[in-house]
């Protein structure tokens, strides 16, 4: 009997499978669109859920509305504030990986710390980098209308940026491109 293939193409690899072939990560089941505020993070995230036809869930829909008061008055988030928050998007990438069901979700998970608690040891949780220089987001944000996060706070973010490591095995992709180019980017390697 032919095993299954995945959204992705490819087969659903198991831990032995995995071991066996030495491969990183089997397909993912959740995505998790990382960046800096204006990296294109929603966009993105958009584009793949739909060529995907995954679920998506966006990070700024799980702050509390005391988060969202602060970043709009132009008080960055202090740890404390993140924490809740950060346990949100973990749970709903367990309920998604839970029910079977592939997921994308946003969330700029600026520190290691933070991507420890979204991704921690879930193998099926994959880390897309949305990189981009502080210029070219700077006049993105400056662009971008009816968003609570106003683009003075962008410093703090890159302040706090923590660019993931190897062991996290991100996607790494430019934000100097073409939406489509970044989703089909991301698409390319995830089809590897």
């Amino acid at each position: 009997m032919p095993r299954p293939r995945s959204r992705l193409g490819n087969p659903p690899h198991s831990g032995t499978d995995l071991a066996r072939r030495g491969a990183v990560q089997p397909d993912p089941a959740v995505l998790v669109i990382m960046g800096v505020s204006g990296s294109g993070k929603t966009t993105i995230a958009v584009l793949l859920a739909e060529r995907l036809g995954w679920a998506l869930a966006d990070a700024d829909e799980f702050h509390s509305p005391a988060n969202v008061r602060k970043m709009a008055s132009g008080i960055a988030l202090t740890d404390e504030d993140r924490w809740p928050w950060l346990h949100a998007i973990a749970a709903w990438i367990d309920e998604t990986r839970g029910a079977g069901r592939r997921g994308i979700v946003t969330c700029s998970a600026l520190k290691r710390s933070y991507r420890d608690i979204l991704i921690g040891a879930r193998p099926d949780v994959r880390l897309v980098y949305l990189k981009g220089d502080a210029r070219l987001i700077a006049q993105r944000l400056a662009k971008r209308r009816g968003h609570f996060m106003p683009p003075e706070l962008l410093r703090s973010q890159f302040d706090a940026l923590e660019e993931p490591g190897p062991d996290e095995h991100p996607i790494v992709v430019n934000v100097a491109a073409e939406p489509q180019a970044i989703a089909a980017r991301i698409l390319a390697v995830l089809a590897r």
